[in-house]
This record gives structure tokens, sequence and C-alpha cells, in this order.
């Protein structure tokens, strides 16, 4: 560990709980930044409008040239 002798002046039970608050308070700026400056976001947590789903059927997709066909 790189930092381990940091223990030596920080105690552990003082340090860790700095350490995590410091983490949970940067992913919690993060998140909240892009809930308030992106405009995709809002509508995603929203349930924004649904997008038709787009299936192909076998007869849609062209053959490739020179492909094996079933005999009938």
């Amino acid at each position: 560990m790189i930092y381990g002798k940091i223990w030596l002046y920080v105690k552990p039970s003082t340090g860790i709980p700095v350490y995590l608050g410091a983490v949970a308070i940067a992913a919690f700026s993060v998140h909240l930044a892009l809930v308030l400056n992106t405009n995709w976001l809002k509508g995603y947590f929203n349930g924004g409008q649904k997008a038709a789903a787009v299936t192909a059927s076998a007869d849609a997709v062209p053959a490739l040239p020179g492909a094996l066909t079933a005999k009938k």
C-alpha cells in the first residue's frame, strides 16, 4: 500500500469515515450536475417518449449473392 503510513498520523476511526464521506459527496455532486444540466436525463428518469420497436422479418433481409437457397 503506497499510503500505508498515513495511519501513523490519522486515526482510522477518523480517516475512513472522512474518506468515504468525501467519495459520497463527490459522487452526489456529479450526479446532481448531470440531472441539472442535461435535457435527456430528465426525460429518461420520467419515462420519456417510448420509441417504436423495429423488427425485421426473414423476408425483409436480402440474400447474399451466391448464397445457398433452400429448394422447394
